[in-house]
């Protein structure tokens, strides 16, 4: 059975959509309801759902800005609303289907399909992630692994220049040019990096040792292969002296 969860600030539309998928009690069955959109995200940072009925239109945060809140997204979400001009923008905020208010039971049960075939498959995913976490955790040569876009990246040491912090974002610098932008904070992407090759060197960067060319001591800064220059913080700048 598909556990469900429903947002909506307005009280008889949570109850009327809770009420219909109630009369799908063999397929799904609402384990949690909220008007509050903030009690809402707090509760999914510890609960993974099969589903979210999320609503568009209310007043303190609405439906778009939710789904951008959301750290959790291993689950379909379904936008429900009265409104139809916000099919398109519900698409592309990787909601898996749309809902009119009122909702139609034949549309209801479509979207049940669609929601247990994205289940199906994302299952399938996460089988074959494991293999890959598992392997690469087992094999001699390990490589460093990141999760971003829907996909796995592994990396060697060597690809890796240096990584600089964005908030709660961060940037990975290749050595090819590319770069490669995750939902993780400096602080976790530290923790994922080699400590024998990798070194915090200032709160905002990370660099890797085997890649520096030069070290200015007066102006507190590394120059790496790439020539990017890198600022050293007063705090790492003993540390990183004891490395070299």
């Amino acid at each position: 059975m598909l556990e469900a969860v429903i947002v909506d600030d307005e009280i008889k539309a949570l109850q009327s959509l809770s009420w219909e998928l109630t009369n799908f009690s063999q397929e799904i069955k609402v384990v949690a309801s909220f008007t509050d959109p903030f009690a809402a995200l707090n509760y999914l940072e510890t609960h993974t759902p099969d589903c979210l009925f999320l609503d568009i239109e209310m007043p303190t945060m609405d439906g778009f800005q939710f789904i951008q809140k959301l750290q959790n997204k291993n689950f379909p979400v379904i936008i429900t609303t009265a409104y139809n001009q916000y099919a398109i923008k519900a698409l592309k905020n990787e909601a898996i289907d749309y809902l009119l208010k009122p909702i139609d039971t034949d549309d209801l049960k479509e979207t049940i399909v669609k929601i247990k075939k994205f289940n199906a498959k994302n299952l399938t995913v996460d089988k074959l992630e494991k293999i890959l976490l598992n392997y690469n955790s087992s094999t001699s040569h390990k490589k460093i692994t990141f999760n971003t876009d829907g996909k796995l990246l592994f990396l060697e040491n060597d690809q890796i220049l240096y990584a600089e912090s964005d908030g709660n974002y961060s940037t990975i610098y290749l050595t090819d040019g590319q770069k490669i932008v995750l939902t993780k904070k400096l602080k976790e992407v530290n923790e994922i990096l080699p400590a024998d090759t990798f070194f915090r060197i200032h709160n905002s960067y990370i660099i890797n040792l085997n890649k520096i060319k030069e070290f200015l001591k007066t102006d507190g800064y590394v120059i790496l292969n790439s020539n990017h220059k890198i600022p050293v913080s007063r705090q790492k700048k003993s540390d990183f002296l004891d490395l070299l």
